[in-house]
């Protein structure tokens, strides 16, 4: 990472970026009305390197608990670090919101963020079975969580 990286909240004018890396990382990508509705709902932030969006994660705090929603880097930048750069900002900004823990659920399938989670220090702690839709069924989640510290 040559860049310095910056973050700041998503914004309707951001969405045309957001979906092209949201279609670019994912095989079943959120839409733009879920972003759009995201947008009214949760905490949702854009990751920057220098001047380019490279990726954005969308939040949820209740109280106390908070939920990664979603986390996405843009496949080209993938690799660097970035990821974890990016959840390690979420995870701040769900304690700046007072939460003490979070969770989320991953595709059982994608080991990259599985590894991701876990180092930054996520367990797995259930599986819900059939919960991601797939290519020919349905795909299992893993339910990870994590108790945040400053």
């Amino acid at each position: 990472m040559s860049e310095v990286l910056s973050f700041r909240r998503m914004t309707e004018a951001d969405l045309e970026a957001v979906l092209t890396i949201e279609y670019a990382a994912f095989s079943h990508p959120w839409t733009r009305g879920i972003f759009l509705d995201s947008l009214q709902s949760y905490d949702c932030w854009l990751m920057f390197e220098g001047d380019q969006q490279v990726g954005h994660g969308v939040i949820n705090v209740i109280i106390d608990e908070a939920h990664l929603l979603n986390i996405a880097v843009k496949p080209q930048s993938q690799g660097r670090g970035l990821g974890l750069r990016l959840l390690e900002r979420l995870m701040s900004r769900a304690l700046e919101l007072s939460a003490g823990e979070c969770f989320l659920e991953v595709r059982a399938s994608n080991l990259a963020a599985y590894r991701l989670y876990e180092q930054y220090g996520f367990n797995e702690v259930g599986r819900r079975r059939d919960y991601y839709p797939a290519v020919g069924g349905n795909e299992d989640a893993l339910v990870m969580a994590c108790t945040l510290f400053e």
